[in-house]
């Protein structure tokens, strides 16, 4: 079950005051591993959203206000080792988080206009778009190697992107395009 932990000198949050740590059960192998320490309750978070299978929780380095990661309870290292019914599991959940961060986004939008524009009303959130990602492997920029979806607001000139290389805007012939799908069908496991 759910533990709480009162106090232990956190701040709480500035929207209902509280000083609740949850403390959820769970965890996993990769003792070593942030993502199993937080969902066995041994490093707090600021929980989202948990179920039986995924626990989503705010980034403690965000790229923008909002930035929740959806991170399975069962250790996985990378996508190969990620059951596939967790894996299907966690893009609706990170669906529900996006379409609460438009909300949130959409209410303190409105508070802001109408109070003289309080930073803290809703988490100061801005939530234009949605970006989902998820890095798998070191050379695609995984820094904790237990999978994990990103669920970044995004909106305007926030700074956040992508950087094409330079050779993107050059279209590949489409028999390029078919050698290596034909190769991909061959390996699908």
């Amino acid at each position: 079950g759910e533990v709480e932990k009162r106090g232990e000198g956190r701040e709480g949050c500035q929207r209902c005051a509280c000083k609740t740590v949850r403390v959820m059960d769970g965890g996993g192998a990769g003792s070593g591993c942030v993502f199993c320490r937080i969902v066995a309750g041994e490093v707090p978070c600021s929980e989202v959203y948990k179920d039986d299978l995924v626990v989503a929780f705010m980034d403690i380095q965000p790229v923008n206000a909002g930035h929740v990661l959806v991170v399975p309870r069962a250790h996985a290292a990378s996508l190969a080792e990620l059951d596939s019914a967790v894996a299907a599991h966690m893009l609706p959940v990170a669906q529900r988080v996006a379409a609460a961060l438009r909300s949130v986004a959409s209410q303190s939008t409105d508070a802001d206009e109408s109070a003289g524009g309080d930073e803290n009303r809703g988490a100061a959130v801005r939530c234009e778009g949605v970006n989902l990602f998820l890095a798998d492997g070191a050379a695609a920029g995984q820094e904790v190697f237990h999978v994990h979806l990103h669920v970044f607001p995004r909106s305007r000139g926030d700074g956040f992107g992508l950087q094409h290389p330079p050779r993107y805007s050059i279209l590949p012939a489409r028999a390029a395009l078919d050698n290596v799908a034909c190769a991909l069908r061959e390996h699908l496991p």
